[in-house]
């Protein structure tokens, strides 16, 4: 998921669910029910998950469009003639403005295009727009997740916390923090 800048993105203001680069056009949109199978494989081909892992994200999923439009939290995809990217936000329960990156993953075929950064701007413009403080994230405190926490680093969060021997002995999980501005208008 370690991806290069890319400095040519625009946002347009009419379409702003669209981001555009010189070289392709990738459409950053909502996910939807018929979107599932294709969203549990994104992730999967994109993120060690353990199979039970896999069945839980499914039933967020399932939970998540079953809702009937009453869950504040949302999926969102790149579709790019196929789903080739996924994210899960959610808001931090009993709190004001806080709110959860719980998954963010860009299939192995489209990654080093800018495709994660693009998503997670993405999510950071749609949470300030709407007046959010704070996104938080997690990861692993693994030297094979340095990548991931380099990504977020480069991205503009901090370090915030550190929980020892949090997901397994001997693997941390570390939290990371970023604060959202609403951008003028």
């Amino acid at each position: 998921m370690l991806l290069k800048t890319m400095t040519d993105v625009v946002i347009l203001p009419p379409m702003a669910e669209r981001f555009y680069t010189h070289t392709e056009l990738a459409m950053i949109r909502p996910a939807t029910p018929d979107d599932i199978s294709a969203l549990i494989a994104v992730a999967e081909a994109s993120v060690p998950f353990e199979p039970n892992e896999i069945e839980e994200l499914l039933q967020l999923l399932t939970q998540h469009f079953d809702s009937n439009g009453n869950s504040r939290d949302f999926w969102l995809t790149d579709d790019d003639n196929g789903l080739v990217s996924v994210a899960y936000v959610a808001p931090e329960r009993m709190t004001e403005g806080t709110w959860n990156l719980y998954l963010i993953a860009v299939h192995p075929d489209r990654q080093r295009q800018g495709r994660g950064k693009m998503l997670l701007e993405h999510v950071e413009q749609m949470l300030a727009n709407r007046g959010e403080r704070v996104l938080l994230v997690e990861t692993s405190g693994t030297e094979d997740f340095e990548y991931v926490r380099t990504f977020y680093r480069k991205s503009g969060y901090t370090e915030e916390a550190r929980i020892r021997e949090f997901y397994a002995a001997g693997v941390d999980k570390i939290v990371y923090l970023k604060s959202l501005h609403k951008p003028d208008a």
